[in-house]
């Protein structure tokens, strides 16, 4: 007989199966006063209950530039790519982090891009 407590931990387990999200690549490009990413994350998504639901361009001090909301899993496409634009960026930044989010683990690894030799 399966108890609640073993029902409990295969659906824990499932969740966590996932992992991270996690940025296998990024690419930045300056369009005048503000910036567009193209960002490619790579995570394990189940389905509603755990999936990358986001990505955002910080300061290394932590501040937030933009943020890119995914509004639902991509099971069948992985890695896939999103992009967002008009991030403005001070002109003395040289470089800014990716932050990747899934539903389950929160922020995943950081992925730094240089935007300025």
């Amino acid at each position: 007989m399966i108890t609640r407590l073993a029902i409990l931990t295969v659906l824990i387990s499932g969740a966590a199966y996932a992992g991270d999200a996690v940025v296998v690549d990024a690419k930045a490009r300056n369009t005048g006063s503000t910036w567009s990413f193209d960002v490619t994350l790579k995570h394990a998504d189940t389905g509603w209950d755990h999936y990358a639901n986001g990505w955002g361009v910080y300061l290394a001090d932590g501040t937030e530039l933009g943020y890119r909301i995914l509004a639902h899993p991509h099971i069948n496409e992985q890695p896939f790519t999103r992009s967002l634009s008009g991030v403005k960026i001070p002109d003395d930044v040289s470089g800014v982090i990716i932050k990747p989010r899934d539903l389950v683990h929160g922020v995943g690894p950081e992925f730094t891009i240089q935007l300025r030799p």
